[in-house]
């Protein structure tokens, strides 16, 4: 058994998103696999955005991040969900990942190290669903927003190994949701 955070980083609350479908599939056969799962969705909850650095630094954290907070120490395997929006992250998940990684909890007080992440020994998989087909996003825009928070976020924390889905052209068939929803059923039953 694995205990798994889901974390649908959409920033709408419309049920009709595709962002909450495979959120749904997700856990859904994680939970049916035997995994113990937990789920956060972003747009229930406030996230406030970081003015500076003595707020990061020194500033407390809404009960709501240290909710999260707790959720992801309990976490084995954290799954992050997300919509490209232009190019990139949506910002709810961004000012999230802002509030929820501060120092003395993602990383030691005091001058940054390499290697040095507190949050070592959890795995993660990001799944990010775009309009565009997913090759054009890796090969043309080489996958740069994803990058960064593979690399400058997770890794930087601790996280690993991270494992990532693309979900192209989300607008497209019926079929290519059918297919991208199996996967992720297949993905929760490994807690993969």
């Amino acid at each position: 058994m694995t205990r798994i955070l889901v974390i649908d980083a959409h920033p709408d609350s419309d049920p009709a998103r595709f962002c909450h479908a495979l959120a749904d599939a997700y856990a859904e056969s994680a939970a049916g696999a035997g995994h113990a799962v937990e789920r956060l969705a972003l747009s229930a909850i406030d996230v406030p955005v970081l003015s500076s650095q003595t707020d990061w630094e020194e500033g407390e954290a809404s009960a709501a991040i240290r909710d999260a907070q707790a959720m992801i120490v309990r976490a084995e395997h954290v799954v992050i969900l997300f919509p490209l929006w232009l190019g990139d992250v949506p910002a709810l998940l961004k000012a999230f990942l802002e509030q929820v990684f501060r120092p003395g909890f993602a990383f030691p007080t005091g001058p940054r190290r390499p290697n040095a992440g507190l949050l070592k020994g959890k795995s993660a998989r990001i799944v990010v669903t775009m309009g565009m087909p997913a090759l054009f996003y890796r090969w043309v825009y080489r996958a740069h927003s994803l990058k960064s928070l593979r690399s400058n976020i997770l890794r930087f924390v601790g996280i690993g190994p991270i494992r990532e889905t693309l979900i192209g052209n989300v607008e497209g068939s019926a079929g290519n949701r059918t297919e991208a929803l199996a996967s992720m059923r297949r993905l929760g039953a490994d807690a993969a």
